[in-house]
């Protein structure tokens, strides 16, 4: 099974990119996405961006993700 990460972009260059959640920070590719921006949630598997994802539906996939106690590390 594969699990993506909804992560927040907090810095880019033009094709990677540092991304954060729950205080985890990881260096992450943009090669697979268009149009990526700082504040942008993606979702990360593999450390390559696959999907931008809606703020929201972001913020409740990792609220989800901490009650049934799986981490991100």
């Amino acid at each position: 099974m594969c699990l993506g990460i909804p992560m927040k972009i907090i810095s880019m260059t033009e094709n990677e990119a540092i991304a954060e959640v729950e205080d985890i920070k990881r260096e992450i590719s943009l090669d697979l996405i268009d149009n990526a921006n700082v504040g942008d949630y993606v979702l990360v598997h593999a450390g390559f961006a696959i999907e931008k994802m809606d703020a929201s539906t972001a913020r409740e996939s990792i609220r989800l993700r901490k009650n049934f106690g799986i981490s991100t590390r």
